[in-house]
C-alpha cells in the first residue's frame, strides 16, 4: 500500500469545515487532495450562475413532506458562496458539553478573516427602518457581525444574494485558494462514490470525473460534503446509522408594503436579534426581484408581485427539533414538528407588529424554507470529540457532525471545528 498512499490527506468537500482543513494542513507542508462534487467556475454574480449551483431540483433543491423546500449549494466553497455572511458566535456551551472546545480556534479566526458589523453606508434603507421600528419597540436589535471585506463592499448592491463578483464577502473559495497556494490539489466536478478500506481502515476514496472512475490514497480521509452529501457517502460506504434525526433551520419571512422608500437592492441580514428565549432568530432580509417574486407566488399574494422595491422584508429562522430521516440519495423526509410551526408563527407575529410600526401594510408571510442541514453523522454518535469515526483514519468536519440545532448560521462554527481537527491530524501526521 506504501506506492498508493500519495497524499497526506484527502478531503471530500470544500464548504468551510473542509476547505479549513485543508488551509491548515497544507500550510503545514501536508500533501492534500481536495476533491469537490461542484464546479470551480469564477462566481459572476449572474441568477443563471446561481441556478446552475443552487436550483438544481433533487440535488440542491430538495422537498420535504410537507413541501418545504431545503436549499444547499454545490459548487467550490459550498453554500458560503450563496450565504449572507453573518458571522453569528458558535455555540460554545453546546460544543463543551460534548467535550469540544474551540475558543481558541474562534479567536484565531477573527485575526484572519475580517469579522465586524457593516458600515453604516453599507446597510441599506430597508434594514435600518426595520432596525429603527423594533428599536422603537423595546427590541436590542442591532446591527450584525458579517464575514465582509467591507472595503470591496458596494452600497446598493444586492449580488451577495447570487454570488458576490466583487469579492466582498468572504466565502470557503479564499481557503481552497489558500490551500492550493501552499501545494493542495483541487480537483472540481469530481463525485466521490464511496470510501475505500483496508480492514477498519479508510485508505482512500472512490470517485467519478467526466465519466471516469478513479481512485485516490491517502493516510487521512475527512468527508466534508455537507449535512446531505456527508451521510449519503458514509450510507454507501458502510454505515448503517447516519442520516436520522437531523435539523434544517426552517424559516418564513413577513413582507409589507411602505410607500416612502424605493429600494429593494441591498446587503440582506445587516441587522437583526436572536430571541433565545423563544427559539428563533428574526433580521431583515431583503432579497433580489426574482427571489422575491418566488416568496410572493408561491402564497398566491399575486397582487404585491409589483412592489418589490417598496416591501420591507423580515425573516423568522427558527431552532427546529431533531427528526426525519434522509433517503440513500440524500432525500429529506421530515415534517416540521408542530411546535417549530408555533415557533415561526409566533415570530410572524411579532415580525407584523414591527412592519406595522414601521408603517407597512398588506402584510403577509412567505411558505417555509430551510437551510443550514446539519446532525446527519453527530459528535458521540458517529463521530468521536476529535470527528473520527469508528474506522481508523476516516474523519468528517461539517454541519453534519453538530449534534444539536442551534438555530444560527454555522459558518463560524465550522472554521472552528476544522481548525480544531487540523490541529489533531497534524500531531498524528
Amino acid at each position: 500500500m506504501k506506492d498508493k498512499n500519495i497524499y497526506d490527506a484527502i478531503i471530500v468537500g470544500t464548504g468551510p469545515g473542509g476547505a479549513t482543513v485543508a488551509r491548515e494542513l497544507s500550510r503545514k507542508n501536508r500533501k492534500v487532495l481536495m476533491l469537490e462534487r461542484g464546479n470551480r467556475v469564477p462566481i459572476n454574480g449572474t441568477m443563471a450562475q446561481a441556478i446552475q449551483n443552487t436550483g438544481i431540483p433533487f440535488k440542491n433543491v430538495l422537498i420535504t413532506y410537507d413541501m418545504l423546500s431545503m436549499v444547499r449549494s454545490t459548487t467550490t466553497g459550498g453554500s458560503t458562496v450563496y450565504y449572507y455572511g453573518t458571522a453569528f458566535d458558535p455555540p460554545f456551551k453546546m460544543l463543551n458539553s460534548y467535550g469540544i472546545d474551540i475558543t481558541q480556534e474562534i479567536e484565531e479566526t477573527r485575526n484572519e478573516i475580517p469579522i465586524a458589523p457593516l458600515r453604516d453606508d453599507l446597510v441599506g434603507p430597508m434594514a435600518n427602518r426595520i432596525m429603527e421600528s423594533a428599536q422603537d419597540l423595546g427590541y436590542d436589535w442591532k446591527k450584525l457581525n458579517k464575514f465582509v471585506h467591507q472595503e470591496k463592499c458596494r452600497a446598493n448592491c444586492d449580488l451577495c444574494n447570487i454570488g458576490c463578483p466583487y469579492g466582498a464577502k468572504w466565502t470557503a473559495r479564499e481557503f481552497v485558494d489558500d490551500a492550493e497556494k501552499f501545494g493542495a490539489k483541487v480537483i472540481p466536478n469530481a463525485y466521490v462514490k464511496k470510501i475505500l478500506f483496508d480492514g477498519n481502515k479508510a485508505i482512500g476514496v472512490s470517485y467519478t470525473k467526466n465519466m471516469l472512475s478513479t481512485k485516490a490514497y491517502a493516510s487521512k480521509i475527512i468527508i466534508s460534503a455537507g449535512g446531505i452529501g456527508t451521510p449519503v457517502i458514509l450510507g454507501k460506504s458502510g454505515f448503517k446509522n447516519v442520516g436520522k434525526n437531523f435539523f434544517f433551520d426552517p424559516l418564513i419571512v413577513a413582507l409589507g408594503e411602505i410607500n416612502d422608500i424605493y429600494g429593494g437592492r441591498e446587503f440582506p441580514m445587516a441587522t437583526g436579534f436572536h430571541f433565545e428565549d423563544d427559539e428563533y432568530m428574526m433580521t431583515d432580509m431583503t432579497v433580489p426581484l426574482p427571489i422575491y417574486l418566488g416568496f410572493t407566488a408561491e402564497v398566491f399574494r399575486f397582487d404585491r408581485l409589483p412592489a418589490h422595491s417598496r416591501t420591507l422584508t423580515i425573516m423568522i429562522k427558527e431552532k427546529d427539533r431533531l427528526g426525519g430521516k434522509l433517503t440513500s440519495r440524500g432525500g429529506v423526509r421530515k415534517k416540521l414538528d408542530p411546535q417549530d410551526k408555533k415557533n415561526l408563527l409566533h415570530g410572524y407575529e411579532r415580525a407584523k407588529i414591527i412592519l406595522k410600526n414601521a408603517g407597512a401594510k398588506h402584510i403577509y408571510k412567505s411558505w417555509y424554507v430551510a437551510a443550514h442541514p446539519g446532525g446527519t453523522a453527530k459528535i458521540n454518535d458517529i463521530v468521536d470529540t476529535d470527528l473520527k469515526t469508528k474506522h481508523d483514519s476516516l474523519y468528517v468536519c461539517d454541519c453534519s457532525v453538530i449534534p444539536e440545532s442551534f438555530g444560527l448560521p454555522p459558518t463560524f462554527t465550522l472554521i472552528g471545528l476544522g481548525k480544531r481537527l487540523a490541529k489533531h491530524l497534524n500531531s498524528k501526521l
